[in-house]
């Protein structure tokens, strides 16, 4: 176990996110598995699958207590195995078994729970089969989420691979082709989902057993002290937790229940088709946060200032890979689109919106990572109440009028509050920022590329207008990695940096 004093090297944070970030590309095959759903069973039904899985989500992440994110406090900073033993048993049984209550109390009053959505006239009469269906996917995600997460906290960045892009996305597309085929109709793709889910399931035990003895695991003691520890944690995490969840998750059912009928469901099937567009540059802030998450609890608080260094490198890193991909996606947004079903060609305008906040979001990096994950108590609860607060005015104000768009501009602007939060509070309490001449360089790079692709966009189209975005999309993120970085950085990028030749070959035979 780390005493908590042991330093943190970029290479050891570049490894980590990288793995981090293959893990967390299943987004990018959700993102491409979307077109496939949206044809197969319509776009009001694929916004109904995404209204009750965002409140799968939601629920989840309320019944979990925030034991995810303890678990990256409490089990790197453990001072034996028993301890960590016993917190990861007692983060299982505190979640996964009032998410299972639920999931049965939802099962057996679904004609009342599908009073509550809007739904289109042929959704409408199989909606209750559809919540008994997926209700069971409360238990099963909650625990592969913990499960997942107990692995994360032993700095296993890794073995998410499998189970997040082999064994959850590609099989619930398998599983969609199969249910079509067989007839299943507009439950056809809740069946999948909780298919997928089911097996993940199997395999999330696999991993535990991997990090954890089993036998052990379930013999470990949870003592009164460790309890309320990990309690006291995860609710003081949870708000943070549940507001970015909230964001997320509960945008669309917001969207669905403020607007009646077919055009609820619609309309939170297309803010979910942008949403998932734009979280594609998430994958890379996201996984900086999934490694500075156990990284800084685990360091010393004497130590915190040596935690600068590679902030600032998990920042310009961010900064110089986000911004050119978010310029990508705006300006061949329509492109993109096209794979779907023509009504999905309304979601453009969210997507520029969805796209510019995840732009502005990356520049500052993981701080809100790290304030979670260094004693700031407080600061995670203050962003979230402000974050929220933004976001819930900003909706009821917007989305009457507005809609899906109105929606998206609320939850830009709350993506960017928290986010800019968080970096104001690490700077005075810590005296840590994210900006350096370097990040400024490489923002600029990036920002030079982005209006290059508005300015091809605005005088091109057909394929040339495509194919001379991706080619600048490509020199941009190049140039801003090599000139954006130091030497230091692009080394510890490894062999990511000599594919593409960001470090000198000298440096190589080092």
């Amino acid at each position: 176990m780390t005493d908590g004093g042991g330093s943190v090297t970029r290479g050891e944070v570049a490894k980590g996110a990288g793995l981090a970030g293959l893990a967390r590309a299943g987004a990018l095959i959700e993102a491409l598995a979307q077109p496939l759903y949206t044809w197969l069973f319509g776009l009001a039904t694929y916004g109904l699958y995404v209204v009750l899985w965002g409140a799968v989500n939601l629920v989840s992440n309320i019944v979990d207590l925030a034991m995810t994110a303890a678990l990256q406090r409490k089990v790197p900073t453990a001072r034996s195995n028993e301890e960590a033993y016993g917190a990861v048993k007692f983060a299982l049984l505190v979640s996964v078994l009032p998410a299972t209550l639920l999931a049965a109390l939802a099962a057996l009053n679904a004609e009342v729970v599908a009073n509550i959505f809007s739904a289109a006239p042929d959704d409408r009469s199989s909606l209750p089969t559809a919540i008994r269906i997926f209700a069971w996917a409360l238990p099963l995600w909650t625990f592969i989420e913990v499960s997942t997460a107990a692995a994360r906290a032993r700095r296993a960045f890794g073995p998410e691979i499998r189970l997040r892009i082999f064994w959850e996305q590609i099989a619930r597309i398998l599983f969609a082709l199969a249910f079509f085929t067989a007839g299943f109709g507009n439950i056809g793709l809740m069946a999948a989902h909780l298919s997928s889910l089911a097996l993940t399931a199997i395999l999330s035990v696999r991993l535990l057993a991997r990090y954890y003895d089993l036998p052990l695991l379930l013999r470990a003691p949870i003592p009164a002290a460790l309890a309320r520890n990990m309690l006291g944690s995860g609710l003081a995490l949870l708000p943070a937790s549940l507001s970015r969840r909230m964001l997320i998750d509960g945008s669309p059912i917001i969207i669905n229940l403020m607007l009646p009928g077919a055009r609820g469901a619609s309309a939170a099937g297309l803010f979910e088709i942008a949403r998932k567009i734009s979280t594609l540059p998430l994958i890379v802030r996201q996984a900086f946060q999934y490694v500075m998450g156990p990284l800084s609890s685990a360091q010393a608080k004497e130590k915190r200032a040596a935690l600068g260094p590679i902030y600032r490198f998990a920042s310009r890193v961010s900064t110089a890979m986000v911004v050119p991909m978010a310029g990508l996606l705006s300006f061949a947004g329509a492109d993109i689109l096209s794979l779907y079903r023509p009504e999905a060609a309304a979601a453009l305008p969210l997507l520029y919106i969805l796209v510019s906040a995840r732009a502005a979001e990356a520049i500052v990096g993981p701080a809100t990572a790290i304030v979670e994950m260094t004693g700031h108590r407080g600061l995670p609860l203050l962003n979230s109440l402000v974050g929220v607060a933004l976001w819930a005015l900003l909706a009821r104000w917007l989305v009457p009028s507005l809609g899906e768009i109105g929606m998206a501009l609320a939850v830009g602007a709350a993506t960017i509050a928290i986010a800019y939060a968080a970096t104001i509070e690490l700077q005075v309490s810590d005296r840590l920022s994210p900006f350096d001449n370097l990040l400024l360089r490489g923002l600029g790079i990036g920002l030079c590329g982005v209006a290059l692709m508005a300015i091809v966009e605005a005088l091109s189209g057909g394929p040339a207008r495509f194919a001379a975005i991706l080619v600048l999309w490509a020199a941009t993120s190049w140039c801003t990695l090599r000139f954006g970085l130091s030497q230091a950085d692009r080394e510890a990028l490894g062999g990511f940096a000599r594919r593409l030749h960001l470090v000198h070959e000298s440096h190589n035979a080092r």
